[in-house]
């Protein structure tokens, strides 16, 4: 089995996106550079980010994000973002009307369901939890391995929390990856278990 990584980019204060599901100057970090992260040339970063994005986003093989997330992005036109095989929603709601059944989504009533799901399609590759409620109920859960943030260089002061509603304790190991790019610090922390 890959391992479980939850992520996001994320603001300085812990939010990835503000009251109003707005991300603001989150993501300049993906415009900052002179590198193309993907096919499309669209997406440009530093050197040291295609460095640390480009093998992790090669190393995923399931997204899992919440309902919320896949209708504010009209699950990405029915296909998974980055390159990626598959995306497991977690939602108490059948897929929409009229949603292309073909189209590589699995939507699952529960986190432990949308887990085993994920893990079952990933196979020895990773498997991405979303930050956010999702993320947050799925590290309360004890699924988690890793913990991986973009940290962009903004103050957002309220919105939608990067562990979503945790209200424990959780431990991590001291970062095992800190690289600095242009508008980001990229960090990843093992969970501690």
């Amino acid at each position: 089995m890959g391992k479980v990584v939850m992520y996001s980019t994320v603001s300085v204060d812990g939010f990835i996106a503000d009251d109003n599901d707005q991300v603001g100057p989150l993501f300049d970090w993906m415009s900052s550079g002179d590198v193309p992260l993907d096919e499309t040339g669209e997406v440009k970063v530093s050197q040291a980010s295609y460095d640390y994005t480009r093998p992790y986003w090669d190393q995923i093989g399931v997204t899992v994000v919440g309902r919320h997330v896949f209708d504010l992005t009209d699950g990405w036109g029915g296909k998974p973002p980055a390159g990626i095989d598959h995306v497991v929603v977690v939602s108490h709601r059948p897929m929409p009307e009229g949603w292309d059944a073909e189209a590589p989504y699995h939507f699952v009533d529960g986190v432990e369901a949308a887990m085993a799901k994920a893990q079952e399609l990933a196979g020895e590759r990773t498997v991405e939890v979303a930050a956010g409620d999702v993320g947050g109920q799925v590290l309360a859960a004890g699924l988690v391995d890793e913990v991986a943030m973009d940290v962009a260089p903004v103050v957002f002061g309220s919105g939608k929390r990067y562990f979503g509603s945790v209200d424990t304790q959780h431990l991590l190991e001291d970062p095992d990856v800190v690289i600095q790019g242009n508008r980001v610090l990229h960090l990843r922390y093992r969970v501690r278990r």
